[in-house]
């Protein structure tokens, strides 16, 4: 019998009394199990952590970019036994998780990157009035604290690298906990942060049940909590604890826009190939996959067919199979929560494109147009392969539709004037902007974040190295500037 898992205290391997199986959710096959933390081994985390903060801070820059570099070596040298794993625990098509320990990748080389020129400190001249004659403002910034770092299921290896490798990188220890489906690929994450220099007690990495989280959660010694994942969650975690900075990645509906200038049949093939690809992958559990569809009504008849010729030719199967380009989602409930709200739809006049078919955690690539305003999946995240459709009559009328939605995370306007994308950037209250291509689209080292009830605060290395610092002043006084 394989021993189970063992998580990460402070830097070392340990295990505990209990443990849970984590089962691949397209053939139910046992992927691993993992041990639970005790109580005790928690408080040993947080301890170390909130003990070995100073001197973590105070470590050379220099050290903390070679461990964040060692990690850049190592998940290259193992991309395709992770990838693998992830592709077993989450059902994420081959080809899907090799792309995102490729990702991984590089949030580690541009976190190595930005140790290495961060808070190089900004001067500033006081003496502008009077009372500041012969002073000098040099500003730097300082870790809070450490940092709670929560990571859902769908990205489980690159999420949990955006929590990580910024926090490294400005010496804030981290506790980082997995989601319960896919903690494994995190427990790989140790296993090579464990091979660096880094101080112990500077992360430690706990498979702790999500029944346990709000003592977590609550503890005074991790002041920033950085969350990702479902909106609900997001804000209790944020209303429970409203003296820490929390940094909330949340939920979206993301629109793609097709407007009326993008028009010529190489226009409609690309936008129709993009949306159908990134209203699916992952099984479409991507926060800033493609869940809308507003398209001018001078190129809507002939957007329709596209997609959903489109979506058909998608491979929907095997996750390991390197042909399947949509696996199942993480669970079976998830795909019958999926198929309540696409009957609800249809039952309340939604007319059904293609799909709508569940097999098993699977659920076939969807696409409804005509969807009426009052049912779930006008207004809530979808997060599974589903697609609505939406006839607009102008920039304004397509804009409005955007910005209809409570979420506001990424949109997508597919458009060749320059003037109109200036207009987008203005106008849609969302965090991301994306002009001619998807929403889905997403650069590591770009700001990542949402409006509304997509979130608070920004992801992507350097704006979460903000995030998890602040700004302090040193005054130097009798200066001759």
């Amino acid at each position: 019998m394989t021993s189970p898992h063992a998580f990460w205290v402070a830097g070392r391997q340990a295990t505990g009394a209990d443990s849970f199986d984590v089962t691949n959710p397209y053939d139910g096959r046992l992927v691993g199990t993992v041990s639970v933390p005790t109580d005790a081994q928690v408080e040993e985390a947080v301890a170390a952590a909130h003990a070995v903060r100073d001197e973590f801070a105070a470590t050379p820059a220099h050290l903390r970019a070679a461990a964040l570099d060692h990690v850049v070596r190592r998940l290259t040298e193992r991309t395709e036994e992770i990838a693998q794993l992830i592709s077993a625990e989450n059902g994420k098509p081959i080809k899907w998780a090799r792309g995102e320990v490729g990702r991984a990748v590089s949030v580690f080389r541009f976190a190595a990157e930005e140790a290495r020129r961060f808070n190089g400190g900004e001067a500033q001249r006081l003496d502008t009035d009077l009372g500041g004659t012969g002073r000098l403002g040099l500003t730097r910034r300082f870790p809070r604290g450490a940092v709670l770092g929560i990571a859902p299921f769908n990205f489980p290896l690159n999420l949990s690298a955006h929590k990580v490798a910024p926090a490294i990188a400005v010496g804030a220890p981290i506790i980082l906990k997995p989601a319960p489906a896919t903690p494994i690929s995190s427990l790989i994450l140790g296993e090579l942060l464990a091979e660096t220099d880094l101080p112990a007690g500077s992360w430690s990495v706990l498979t702790v049940p999500n029944d346990k989280m709000p003592a977590l959660v609550q503890d005074e010694r991790l002041p920033v909590i950085s969350f990702t994942g479902s909106g609900p969650v997001g804000y209790a975690i944020m209303e429970s604890v409203p003296r820490k900075h929390c940094t909330l990645e949340l939920g979206g509906n993301g629109a793609a826009v097709v407007l009326g200038d993008y028009a010529s049949d190489e226009d409609l093939d690309w936008a129709a190939t993009r949306i159908a690809t990134f209203s699916n992958y992952q099984g479409g559990q991507s926060c800033i996959s493609v869940q809308r569809v507003i398209a001018d009504a001078s190129v809507y008849d002939r957007l329709v067919p596209k997609i959903v010729a489109a979506v058909e030719a998608l491979v929907t199967g095997d996750p390991a199979d390197a042909a399947t380009d949509v696996g199942p989602l993480v669970s079976e409930d998830a795909a019958k929560r999926v198929e309540s709200w696409v009957d609800e739809a249809v039952q309340g006049g939604a007319e059904l494109l293609t799909g709508g078919k569940r097999d098993g955690a699977t659920y076939a690539p969807t696409v409804l147009a005509s969807l009426p305003d009052d049912v779930t999946l006008s207004c809530e995240e979808v997060f599974g392969p589903v697609m609505s459709l939406q006839k607009v009559d102008g920039e304004a009328e397509a804009f409005a539709a955007v910005n209809s939605s409570k979420y506001g995370l990424q949109a997508g306007v597919f458009t060749h004037d320059l003037q109109t994308a200036f207009r987008a950037h203005r106008a849609l209250e969302v965090g991301g902007v994306i002009i001619g291509d998807v929403p889905s689209y997403r650069a590591d080292q770009m700001p990542y974040g949402g409006a509304k009830q997509s979130g608070v605060g920004r992801e992507g290395v350097r704006y979460a190295m903000d995030d998890y610092t602040y700004e302090r002043v040193l005054v130097l006084t009798g200066l001759a500037l």
